[in-house]
């Protein structure tokens, strides 16, 4: 148990009370915590060190950047004395600021990510795309059921979509990039698909009612999503009871130039990580495989995870 003492010491600081205000709300790298706070990077990662050394935050890498969160691990006693350190300040001019200056950072992450899906719109398919090969999909249509409701989350285009309207009930894509949805709808209108619709939204926050459909997808999506337990969770909320999602993303990789080149948040996943986010969430007849492997370097390769509300 750590010492409480130590623990007040830490919370006797205004801007590591600050810091800690933010990362209740989101994990955030240095750069990110630099910009809401306006502070040089040397102050900020010394407090970061200090919170670190008390165990109130940890700390985690992704390529080049080092995230920070809250250490929801750490005792319930020196929680309870950073909750009320926090709360404590809440109605403070500066946390408003703090939270004001977040949320654009914030609005930021997510304009990166769909600047990029804007950019490519309507050459997605015709373009190089890591994971996606006809073997994948064909294990991904194995999964198919007919007359069926389907929602597919992150859907791009709609390339898998365009493939499932063909013997489904109803297809909805949902996707957070504009031209993606304007390109997907004006497709899905010149094949003639009445039962395929697209829809503007995140797949963190879906625009669909709770318990509304049979089948959910995540194709290639995952990756692309700042909080994957997320839009886990929002699968499984939209999902009818004896629904199923279906996974398909890269398996965990070490290509970093992904990042640039395909505005990738995580680097693939792990079969355990999957397995264990599905069961986490509530999931039940889990199955996890990798289904193919690129020959080209770097041998992206493809896992297939399924499970049913």
């Amino acid at each position: 148990m750590a010492d409480s003492w130590e623990t007040l010491k830490l919370l006797a600081d205004s801007t590591r009370v600050r810091i800690l205000s933010l990362l209740t709300r989101e994990e955030l790298s240095v750069a990110e915590l630099q910009e809401v706070l306006d502070m040089g990077q040397s102050r900020i990662s010394s407090h970061l060190g200090l919170l670190r050394q008390g165990e109130l935050v940890h700390d985690r890498r992704e390529g080049k950047k080092t995230f920070y969160a809250i250490n929801r691990n750490f005792d319930t006693q020196g929680l309870a004395l950073m909750e009320a350190a926090c709360a404590s300040v809440e109605a403070s001019e500066q946390i408003a600021s703090d939270c004001a200056n977040l949320k654009r950072i914030l609005e930021k992450r997510k304009q990166q990510s769909e600047q990029y899906f804007n950019s490519v719109a309507g050459r997605l398919g015709k373009n190089y795309c890591p994971g996606r090969s006809w073997e994948a999909i064909g294990h991904f249509l194995l999964h198919l059921t007919p007359k069926i409701t389907i929602a597919d989350l992150g859907a791009g285009e709609g390339l898998i979509s365009q493939l499932l309207a063909r013997r489904a009930e109803q297809v909805i894509c949902i996707d957070n990039s504009p031209k993606m949805v304007e390109f997907g709808s004006e497709l899905a209108e010149k094949n003639g698909f009445a039962n395929l619709s697209y829809k503007l939204g995140d797949i963190e926050e879906v625009p669909l009612e709770s318990d509304s459909v049979d089948l959910a997808l995540l194709s290639q999506a995952l990756h692309h999503a700042q909080h994957p337990e997320a839009a886990v969770r929002e699968a499984y909320r939209i999902l009818k009871p004896g629904g199923e999602l279906i996974i398909i993303d890269l398996l965990e990789h070490h290509f970093e130039k992904a990042r640039e080149l395909y505005a990738d948040v995580w680097l693939g996943f792990s079969e355990n990580a999957l397995y264990q986010q599905l069961k986490a969430t509530g999931f039940r007849k889990i199955e996890v495989n990798v289904v193919a492997r690129e020959s080209e370097e770097p041998n992206f390769q493809t896992v297939l995870a399924s499970g049913v509300k």
